[in-house]
C-alpha cells in the first residue's frame, strides 16, 4: 500500500521524495559528471528513499527498477536505435548529403533552415514516432547542413515542445483518457485551446534563441507564416476531429506553407551564422530543382509509422503475435489508494512486448524497405546496424537507467508525494497544477508517462477545489510539454545523435531557462482559463 506522507508533513515528505531529482540535475549541471554516472547515483538514491522512507519492500524495489530498465530499453531504446540506424544509412549511401542539397535550394539562411527542419519536420517526425525521434532525426539534419552539434542539440530539443501533448498519433491523450476516465474529445478540445499560444510562440522563440531578438525581427514574416500555419491547424483538428492527426496534419500544412513562400521571399540582411555548410550557390544548377528521390528514406519512414499507427493494422497484426509478460513479484503487487485514483485498485504491472506492431519495429522495417531503395545490400546494412549498436551502446543503458529511476519512484509513490505537495496551494492549484505535468515529464521523459502517473491525481484534486476536471488533465500534458527538453532520456538521445556524448551537463544549463519559462507561460494560462 503507497503511503503518500510516510514524514507526516506532506512537504517535508516531498522534499525527500524530490531528493533524487535534484542529485540527478546537480550531477549533471552543476558537477558535470557523465550523463550514466549521474543517472547511476540517482537511480541509488530513488532506491535507497523507497525503501527507507517510503517502506517499499527491497525486493519489490529491485523488480521495478528492473521492469522499468526493460521498458526503457525495448520500447524507447529499441526505437531510437532503429532511428539512428535510418540515418546512419542515408549517410553512408548519399542520400542524406542529397536531402541537405535539396533544403539548401530552399533557403540558405540558417535560421530559417532551422525552422523548417527543427520546428516544421520536427513535428511531423512527432506526431508519426514520438519517443525522442524528432530530436535525434533533427539534429542530424541540422548537422549536416553546417550547424555546430551542440546547437543543433540545443535547438532541436526547444523546438520538440508544442507537438509533444499530440505525438506519436495522439498517445499521450488517448492514455490522459484512459486513466482519468474522461472522454477523449474533451481532452483534445482543451489541450487545444492552450497550446496554439505556445505553437505561435515557440518558433519566433526559436529563432531568437538562435540569432537573437535582431536576428529574428529579419525574418519574422516566414517565422509568422510557419507558426499561424502550424496552430491553426493545431486548434482545428484538435477540437473537431481528435488527438490522432493533429501533428501529422498541422506540420504538412506549415511545411507546405513556408516552402511556397521561402520561394518568393528572401531576407534582406545576410545569414547569421557563417558556418561552413550546403548553401545555394554550392548547388550546380542542374540539381536545384525538386528531386522527391532524396527524400524517399524519409517518405518510407513516415508511411510505416502511419501503417504502423492505425488501429486496424494494428489490430491485426497484434492477433498475429503479441507476447504480454507479467512481471513476477511485481504484477499486482502494489496499491494507488485515493485520492491518486478515483477507486482503489491494484496497480497492475504489465510489461508488453508486441514484436510486430511496435513502433521502433516499424521504423527498422522502414529502415530497411529504404535500404533495398537506396541500393545498400545486406551486409552494408548489416555492418551499419552493427556501428549504430556500438554507437548506442551507452546512451541505451543511461535511458535504461533512468526508466528504472522512473519506475521505481512510481511504484514506490514517492512522485504522488511530490504531485500531493503541489495540490495543496488551493486557490493557486492551476498554476502549480500545471507544474506537475512538467515535472512527471522531467522525471519519466514522456508526455504520455506523466499523463498516467498524475492523470487521476489531477482529476480528483481539480473536483475537490471545485474546478473543471478536463481543463487540470489537460493542463497536465500541456505543461509537460515543457518539461520534454530537460529529461535525461531526450539529453542523451540529443546529444548521440549529435555525437557530443559526455557533453550533456552543457546542453542542459541551456534548455534548463527555457524549459521553466515556458511552463510558467503555461501556468499562467492555465490560470486565466480556470479564473476567466
Amino acid at each position: 500500500m503507497q503511503d503518500y506522507d510516510p514524514l507526516a508533513n506532506v512537504w517535508l515528505s516531498a522534499a525527500v521524495a524530490a531528493a533524487p531529482v535534484v542529485i540527478l540535475l546537480v550531477s549533471i549541471a552543476v558537477l558535470r559528471l557523465r550523463v550514466h554516472v549521474s543517472a547511476l547515483l540517482a537511480l541509488a538514491a530513488t532506491i535507497g528513499v523507497a525503501i527507507l522512507v517510503f517502506g517499499m519492500p527491497a525486493g519489490l524495489a529491485s523488480r521495478a527498477a528492473a521492469f522499468g530498465a526493460a521498458y526503457g530499453l525495448l520500447p524507447i531504446g529499441w526505437l531510437v536505435l532503429n532511428v539512428l540506424f535510418l540515418y546512419q544509412l542515408t549517410l553512408r549511401q548519399g542520400y542524406f548529403q542529397r536531402t541537405q542539397v535539396q533544403i539548401a535550394t530552399i533557403t540558405d539562411d540558417r535560421r530559417l533552415q532551422l525552422l523548417l527542419i527543427a520546428f516544421c519536420f520536427g513535428a511531423f517526425f512527432e506526431g508519426c514516432a514520438g519517443f525522442g525521434a524528432p530530436v535525434a532525426i533533427t539534429a542530424a539534419m541540422l548537422i549536416g547542413l553546417g550547424f555546430e552539434p551542440l546547437a543543433a542539440s540545443r535547438l532541436s530539443l526547444i523546438a520538440n515542445t508544442a507537438p509533444v501533448a499530440f505525438g506519436s498519433l495522439g498517445t499521450p491523450i488517448i492514455a490522459l483518457s484512459a486513466v482519468t476516465g474522461l472522454p477523449v474529445e474533451d481532452l483534445s478540445a482543451m489541450v487545444g485551446r492552450q497550446l496554439p499560444f505556445f505553437s505561435l510562440l515557440i518558433p519566433f522563440w526559436l529563432v531568437t534563441a538562435f540569432s537573437g531578438w535582431r536576428g529574428m525581427l529579419a525574418v519574422w514574416p516566414p517565422v509568422a507564416v510557419a507558426a499561424v500555419t502550424f496552430a491553426v491547424p493545431q486548434y482545428l483538428i484538435a477540437t473537431y476531429h481528435g488527438p490522432w492527426l493533429v501533428d501529422i496534419g498541422s506540420a504538412l500544412c506549415s511545411i507546405l506553407a513556408l516552402v511556397a513562400f521561402l520561394r518568393v521571399w528572401r531576407p534582406r540582411d545576410a545569414t547569421v551564422d557563417d558556418t561552413p555548410g550546403a548553401t545555394v550557390a554550392d548547388v550546380p544548377g542542374a540539381m536545384r530543382r525538386p528531386d522527391l528521390s532524396t527524400w524517399t528514406p524519409w517518405l518510407v519512414l513516415v508511411g510505416m509509422v502511419l501503417l504502423w499507427g492505425t488501429p486496424q493494422v494494428r489490430a491485426t497484426l497484434d492477433a498475429i503475435w503479441k507476447l504480454t509478460v507479467a512481471v513476477p513479484g511485481l504484477d499486482g503487487a502494489v496499491v494507488r489508494v485515493p485520492p491518486v485514483v478515483l477507486t482503489p485498485h491494484p496497480k497492475v504491472a504489465v510489461f508488453s512486448l508486441n514484436l510486430l506492431s511496435a513502433t521502433g519495429t516499424g521504423i527498422l522495417l522502414a529502415a530497411l524497405l529504404a535500404g533495398v531503395v537506396m541500393g545498400a545490400s545486406p551486409l552494408v546494412m548489416l555492418h551499419t546496424y552493427g556501428q549504430t549498436l556500438r554507437r548506442c551502446a551507452l546512451p541505451l543503458a543511461t535511458i535504461a537507467i533512468m526508466f528504472a529511476l522512473g519506475y521505481v519512484s512510481r511504484y514506490s509513490g514517492a512522485d504522488s508525494t511530490m504531485g500531493f505537495a503541489l495540490a495543496t496551494t488551493g486557490a493557486f492549484y492551476p498554476f502549480f497544477g500545471t507544474f506537475i505535468g512538467w515535472l512527471g515529464v522531467s522525471v519519466t521523459g514522456s508526455d504520455t508517462a506523466s499523463n498516467v502517473l498524475f492523470g487521476g491525481l489531477q482529476r480528483s484534486t481539480a473536483e475537490r477545489l471545485g474546478l473543471d476536471p478536463v481543463l487540470m488533465a489537460a493542463a497536465n500534458s500541456s505543461g509537460g510539454v515543457m518539461g520534454k527538453m530537460i529529461d535525461a532520456q531526450s539529453i542523451v538521445v540529443a546529444s548521440t545523435a549529435t555525437g557530443l556524448v559526455g557533453r550533456e551537463s552543457d546542453i542542459l544549463r541551456y534548455v534548463f531557462f527555457h524549459s521553466v519559462a515556458l511552463v510558467t507561460l503555461v501556468a499562467l494560462l492555465v490560470s486565466l482559463q480556470a479564473s476567466l
